[in-house]
């Protein structure tokens, strides 16, 4: 009888189709409508900017209608009609509201500042604490010889002008040269500053601080070189609200750390975990959580919070409160952890979530997950409706969306394959199988089904912001949940009774701190997973359209909530739209894996070198990777690099020389992407090492299990390309007391016919040298040695190698002094600080693209 009942329920939602789901959305959970209006115009705003006044009539237009319909509604159609006003009240206010978020007031502190830097004094209050950059992650920080620098956000209150202090408004993102130890958030300042815009990405794949900083409303910085540039005007007396937050976080920070039984691996884990702050997270622990797609433990979010109010809920239930009075001590709990923690987009959407919770209980109303859900993004979106453009909101909104739509379908499709038996079927007492994959209670059964739909509504969007799948996330969220779940418990009633008995927490401490490395070695295990050179955890696809990404949303909708008269035939449907997405991803994978063509990209590093070379079939080569004008150049530009390209693994480094400027982002670098083997000149890193940096890079790729290798005359590859080194020539230099760059590694790269030069950093010896030993060396394309500096370029060099496109990997002061000779060289010139990443793809019958007014070539 009940089969016939629930095929009987199936074929009128068969029936029903679309609208029965129209209905229950319109019924039950209005603000669905709400919030995808707001998130449409908030697209439209950003698409079409301009004047807001056509959205201003349009939204007091359907205000009005709006209103009407709402006082004379009492039916069904009424409430239809009304949900879609509302929908296009909220496309109009979303449209209003990114509008005015992105137009600045007439006396803004951007307004200030045109194209070039300007210099500046400038008068606002602290709104951030000012934060010390160590550079802790980069190995070579300790060969910068200046001190960290410090960075704060201002909120500019005056600025000087000829007129003398007149008010001004905006945010800007301060830089001081070092650090600051006595100033704090709330202090009023002047600062004597250069004022800039901030620059786009120059390179593929680097992160767009820019943007990031738009999006938060700031969009000019200042520079300060030192303390000396400040004057405190007035301290901060640490009153009212922000005494009391900064008081309570000490206390919680106290309260976790206050006995010295936490291990110094362990602390960054456990205040990522249990408060939010992940600065001091160990860059491998983060890197095993990234890879690994477990990130979201060490984000606070619904988890975190779920369980803290758990814990509060059964205390006041042991006590003896109601559950009113249970609600209402939940309520102040929520509200001081939200006082304790950074008010990222999880946490804030997760407390919204959890107080509509609480409410329900006072005012004994049901409550809706998904008007939940609704109600925290229309509030985000209201308070700053950029974040729609965040990733980190992105993926916090769609995962708990995920949940909501197919965890259920998912865990009770799972149950009935597994076990045999309908859901709604009574379970058999003696087969403890049953109770594992049943529907109720936290079992492995729907931990595993909740971590896999969170994946299914977050995949698309990490796939298109950070290049990678990570298909095993689920299986790895059963395995690690039980330390995690421990770790909060533990951790939070930790923080609790520190208060009230020291010794318990003690003991808590204790037990937190073995959990938290067994949490670390675990997931530190799983993230070295791999079969041959393949991470099982991650796979690393590249940057992909955003038109696959909303195919991708639009597939998951469809599977989840189309109604066919014939299943079967949404059967097929599905599986040829799911394997022609598979296939796609695959081919994509597979071409840029095993490419056809030969690709060099030389990379914006300022005053440095990193050229990367893609060759065809498979093999990758970098040469270099340093820079003396942007620190972590192996993390910030040349990983995300590779990542973006998505390339695994790179099978050979050929280093030119140990000055720091072509070796200061190797450690970084393999550290971060799989190695195969490092070359280098054997003088180098043998004999000249003034500065102490060859050494030091000895020690720390010993660390990794690597060791230099002396480059031969060329690189033993199975490309079809090849790579040969020209210079230096043993039987020239031997015995002469040469410079170090007069000894660095020239390279040539051949394919189709077509002929790459890499001349690193010889200087006129080297280069007159060269041209001796190869009269009829004659590349297509140059790199310029010694980043085109004239105090070493020998002029009959370039003109006799010939040459049609030069490029020079350069910072600002060799490009202003080769700009401003004017000579014409012959062949085209690109340069790094100029152009920003330079990518050259040569195909095998020789054909030159990806360069613009290629000058003796044919481009495709």
């Amino acid at each position: 009888m009940e089969d016939i009942q629930r095929k009987l329920e199936l074929i009128d939602r068969q029936l029903a189709g679309p609208r029965d789901v129209h209905r229950t959305i319109t019924d039950t959970a209005p603000l669905v409508f709400a919030v995808l209006g707001l998130i449409i115009g908030i697209l439209a705003g950003d698409i079409f900017s301009g004047s807001p006044a056509f959205w201003i009539v349009l939204l007091l237009l359907l205000s009005t209608v709006s209103a009407a319909v709402y006082f004379r509604g009492k039916y069904r159609r009424d409430t239809e009609v009304f949900a879609y006003l509302a929908l296009g009240c909220f496309i109009c206010l979303g449209a209003v509201r990114i509008n005015s978020f992105y137009r600045p007031r007439s006396n803004d502190i951007q307004n200030l500042v045109k194209d070039n830097r300007q210099l500046a004094q400038i008068r606002g209050s602290i709104v951030s604490k000012p934060y010390t950059n160590k550079n802790k992650d980069w190995a070579f920080a300790k060969f910068t010889f200046t001190d960290p620098a410090s960075s704060f956000y201002l909120k500019v209150k005056e600025v000087e002008t000829n007129d003398g202090w007149v008010e001004a408004a905006g945010t800007v993102r301060v830089q001081v040269g070092e650090p600051l130890v006595d100033l704090n958030s709330g202090d009023y300042i002047q600062a004597h500053c250069w004022l800039d815009r901030f620059e786009k990405p120059t390179n593929p794949g680097q992160f767009d601080f820019k943007s990031y900083l738009s999006r938060k409303g700031v969009f000019v910085g200042a520079y300060i070189k030192g303390r000396s540039g400040i004057t405190l005007l007035k301290r901060n007396s640490e009153s009212g609200f922000w005494a009391i937050r900064n008081k309570l976080r000490n206390l919680a920070s106290e309260g976790l750390f206050s006995e010295d039984v936490i291990e110094e691996g362990n602390h960054g884990l456990l205040e990522a975990l249990l408060l939010g702050y992940r600065k001091d997270i160990d860059s491998r622990t983060y890197r095993a959580f990234r890879q690994t797609g477990l990130l979201h433990f060490i984000s606070l979010s619904g988890l975190h919070l779920g369980i803290l109010i758990g814990i509060i809920w059964w205390l006041c239930k042991t006590i003896g409160l109601s559950k009113p009075g249970r609600a209402f001590v939940c309520i102040i709990t929520l509200i001081i952890f939200l006082l304790i923690v950074p008010a990222r987009p999880p946490m804030v959407r997760a407390a919204i979530i959890g107080l509509v919770f609480c409410l329900s209980f006072l005012f004994r109303r049901k409550t809706n997950p998904f008007n939940s859900l609704s109600l925290a993004a229309i509030i985000l979106l209201l308070i700053r409706p950029s974040q729609l453009f965040e990733a980190g909101w992105q993926l916090s909104f769609a995962s708990v969306l995920g949940i909501l739509l197919f965890c259920r379908r998912t865990h009770l499709f799972l149950y009935e394959k597994i076990t045999g038996r309908s859901w709604f079927k009574k379970r058999p007492e003696s087969k403890p199988f049953f109770h594992i994959v049943s529907r109720h209670g936290p079992y492995i059964l729907a931990l595993f089904t909740t971590g896999l739909t969170a994946w299914l509504g977050s995949a698309g969007i990490l796939l298109y912001h950070f290049y990678t799948i990570s298909p095993l996330t689920c299986i790895w969220t059963v395995i690690t949940f039980p330390l995690v779940g421990l770790i909060l418990i533990f951790g939070y009633l930790k923080i609790l009774l520190s208060f009230l008995l020291p010794s318990a927490a003690m003991v808590l401490g204790i037990v937190v701190n073995g959990l938290s490395g067994s949490l670390i070695w675990a997931v530190e295990h799983i993230a070295n997973l791999h079969i041959e050179n393949w991470h099982i955890s991650q796979i690393l696809i590249g940057h992909i359209s955003i038109y696959f990404v909303v195919f991708y949303y639009l597939f998951l909708l469809f599977a989840g909530y189309s109604y066919f008269r014939r299943p079967i035939l949404k059967k097929v449907i599905c599986v040829l739209l799911a394997s022609g997405m598979i296939l796609f991803l695959a081919g994509t994978k597979l071409r840029r894996t095993y490419p056809d063509d030969l690709t060099v990209t030389a990379l914006d590093v300022g005053h440095g070198q990193a050229i990367v070379a893609q060759l065809p079939g498979g093999e990758n080569i970098l040469f270099d990777a340093g820079s003396l004008n942007h620190s972590n150049i192996g993390s910030r530009i040349v990983a995300p690099f590779l990542n973006y390209s998505g390339t695994n693994r790179i099978d050979a480094i050929l280093i030119s020389h140990s000055d720091i400027d072509h070796i200061n982002g190797i450690p970084e670098i393999v550290e971060n992407c799989g190695i195969g083997r490092i070359y280098a000149n054997e003088y180098s890193f043998s004999e000249a090492d003034k500065w102490g940096t060859a050494g030091f890079l000895k020690e720390e790729l010993r660390k990794e299990g690597f060791e230099i290798e002396a480059a031969g005359e060329s690189l033993e590859l199975e490309s079809r390309a090849r790579v040969e080194i020209l210079w230096p020539e043993e039987r020239i230099t031997k015995g002469l007391s040469l410079s170090d760059n007069d000894r660095s590694v020239v390279s040539l790269i051949e394919y189709g016919g077509v002929g790459i030069l890499l001349c690193s950093d010889i200087e006129k010896f080297g280069q007159g040298k060269l041209l001796e030993l190869y009269p009829e060396l004659e590349p297509d394309v140059v790199v310029v040695p010694h980043h085109g500096s004239l105090r070493t370029l020998d002029e009959g060099f370039l003109k006799a190698v010939g040459g049609s496109i030069f490029i020079c990997s350069c910072g600002l002061g060799n490009y202003e002094k080769l700009e401003a000779e004017g000579k014409d060289r012959g062949g085209q010139w690109l340069y790094t600080f100029r152009d920003g990443a330079i990518t050259i793809h040569i195909n095998k019958e020789g054909l030159i693209r990806g360069v613009p007014q290629l000058i003796g070539q044919e481009a495709l």
